[in-house]
């Protein structure tokens, strides 16, 4: 198996390298490229000749405009990386007979209710990078490629910046800490997605030309937290390991979204219903509380 890998050195694609890896050929490419190859979503002609050049069986689609903040000032990046890229990979995908996997957000919902979202839950974007990753998702089922479209949310990884770690940095640093408390979701680490991507290509290869596992399918760890309880989680977590803290998982103060404003409005219900994923694909997603212990265990040792 041949497997193109965008997005390498980001934080799902990171992973993607090591899960991917014994399944076949992995040509990973970031923004840089290799050689004649160009891994840069922004140069769209020269994307679409890479994956002819290539020819892969398999497209994993791991790069993306994600500075959210910052798209709402520049949409026209957001547009070509999120939306416009996706409909080339789609098409160049199409044309092979290749499987495209690609990652979008719980960003395409409003954020309303207090019910996990359910795929088929009417979509709603409160920010450009929500929109344009929606405007993805449409232009890569309307390529008629072969497609798995996998819904994230609330994504770390151990390597560089997390949320994790800017608690444990501001706890050692202020004598007070105010964190969101109603905006809900599951800390969804990149080694999970990866691991659970990897399932999925060895399904796909099992079935290369059946479509039936195509579609849209919500990815994420079980459970829910929200912003203010996955703080005190990670201070406890500290706590338990005799690491000084001027603030404790006690002290934490909680806050309403809209007493921290930023540019790009973030939805306040990220729950994802996992049932299609978990049927379809003969999964149980672990709890949200499993993989962050298991991060906070790298990051103290």
């Amino acid at each position: 198996m041949k497997i193109l890998l965008l997005g390498k050195n980001g934080q799902v694609g990171w992973e993607l390298q090591r899960a991917l890896s014994p399944l076949g050929e992995v040509i990973a490419l970031d923004r840089q490229g290799e050689g004649e190859l160009c891994g840069d979503l922004s140069q769209l002609d020269e994307l679409a000749t890479t994956v002819r050049l290539i020819a892969p069986d398999v497209i994993i689609n791991a790069a993306a405009h994600t500075a959210v903040d910052k798209a709402q000032n520049d949409q026209h990046s957001a547009t070509l990386i999120n939306a416009q890229a996706p409909a080339v990979l789609g098409r160049e995908a199409a044309r092979l007979g290749a499987w495209l996997i690609h990652y979008s957000t719980d960003y395409v919902y409003d954020g309303s209710g207090d019910q996990p979202w359910q795929e088929t839950a009417a979509t709603g974007p409160l920010s450009v990078y929500g929109l344009t990753k929606l405007q993805g998702e449409h232009a890569i089922e309307a390529s008629s490629a072969k497609a798995v479209i996998l819904r994230t949310s609330w994504v770390y990884a151990t390597r560089g910046n997390n949320f994790a770690k800017t608690m444990l940095r501001l706890a050692q640093e202020r004598d007070a800490l105010n964190v969101v408390a109603d905006q809900f979701g599951a800390p969804t680490g990149a080694e999970l997605i990866a691991d659970v991507t990897d399932h999925i290509v060895r399904q796909l290869a099992k079935q290369p030309a059946d479509d039936q596992l195509a579609g849209v399918y919500n990815l994420a760890a079980s459970g829910e937290t929200c912003w203010y309880q996955y703080a005190q989680f990670v201070l406890q977590d500290a706590l338990s390991r005799g690491i000084s803290l001027k603030v404790n998982a006690d002290q934490v103060s909680a806050i309403n979204t809209d007493a921290y404003p930023v540019p790009a409005p973030r939805p306040r219900n990220s729950r994802l219903a996992l049932g299609k994923l978990e049927s379809t694909f003969n999964l149980k997603m672990p709890s949200w509380q499993q993989g962050v212990k298991r991060m906070l265990d790298e990051i103290h040792n």
